[in-house]
């Protein structure tokens, strides 16, 4: 095959024979250089990626490693935080005890029998639940039924104090509307019952106390109620007479001065006169009396009410 070659720059043209031998020569020098382009650029993409390889092994081997150490890490620390908050209830089970010792002191209510067990006898046992959280791990399953079990303990010591505060609020208001708070800063100087009459010198039945003291010391209400009555009598003198309820009343005589009047409430404590020597009396004194029915009752008995609960209260 001829290839006639026309150019401007020539002034004539020229031939180009196409032999077999050429068209062979020129197919082998394009399939070469296909070959080596190609052996090129796999070698250049090759070295970029084989590095990356093992790195991306060892990272898909580590990553369920670390998730799973996590998982435990988390775990142990919900369980740690878990027996902490188990520790603390208890701390608080314990002052929730202490707390209803000393309010069982107070309201009165005798404290059980200690278990007298015999020789090699364990005999009653109980206490708080106190758990010991430092000799071994506890599992989840440990933590949650000693919580539970702490929940049943909680309730019951919030059942016991619930009791306990009705008893007290119970006996505030028994000893609020009872007359058990002395009425005045004196000795006694006659007690009830029977006495020899100071005037007429016969035997006779005293109904209240007297109350050693110099005219004008305060006179205070022995318990809250409503005045009844606030006057002069031949043989009480300035007489005072306050209805606690509950059939209740109490009288303050022999005063000098009277600062209520019928009908007024007054408060346990609050200054209802002055002492005195008014009426059917040989000196400066108050003559004090608790009546339950109308029948006088003795106030020692209802004053030593009083002095026990200071004392206990004292003592707590």
């Amino acid at each position: 095959m001829h290839l006639i070659l026309v150019s401007n720059r020539l002034a004539t043209a020229k031939t180009l024979t196409v032999t077999p031998r050429l068209v062979s020569f020129v197919v082998l020098g394009f399939l070469i250089l296909v070959v080596s382009t190609s052996w090129f650029f796999s070698s250049l993409l090759g070295s970029r990626l084989r590095p990356a390889e093992p790195e991306s092994a060892a990272a898909a081997l580590t990553m369920p490693h670390a998730q799973a150490s996590g998982a435990q890490d988390f775990a142990r620390g919900s369980l740690n935080a878990m027996a902490a908050k188990l520790g603390e209830l208890q701390a608080q089970i314990m002052r929730l005890d202490s707390l209803g010792e000393r309010l069982t002191g107070l309201v009165g209510i005798p404290a059980p029998d200690k278990a007298n067990g015999k020789p090699g006898s364990k005999g009653g046992q109980g206490g708080p639940l106190i758990l010991d959280l430092t000799s071994s791990s506890l599992s989840e399953h440990e933590l949650q039924r000693a919580l539970e079990q702490l929940e049943g303990v909680l309730e019951q010591k919030s059942d016991s104090l619930t009791a306990l505060e009705s008893q007290l609020l119970e006996k505030r208001i028994q000893s609020s509307l009872l007359p058990t708070l002395s009425p005045i800063d004196g000795r006694i100087g006659s007690g009830f019952g029977s006495r020899s009459d100071p005037i007429a010198g016969v035997r006779a039945r005293h109904e209240g106390i007297d109350f050693v003291a110099d005219p004008g010391t305060p006179v205070v209400a022995s318990a809250g109620g409503v005045v009844v009555s606030a006057e002069f009598h031949a043989e009480y003198g300035r007489l005072i007479e306050i209805d606690h309820g509950n059939e209740f009343s109490s009288r303050y005589a022999h005063l000098t001065r009277m600062d209520v009047e019928p009908g007024q409430i007054v408060r346990r404590g609050e200054q209802i006169g002055t002492s005195g020597n008014s009426g059917r009396s040989t000196g400066p004194h108050l003559h004090f009396e608790v009546r339950f029915k109308g029948v006088a009752q003795n106030p020692g008995r209802f004053l030593r009410q009083d002095t026990l609960l200071a004392a206990r209260q004292k003592g707590s």
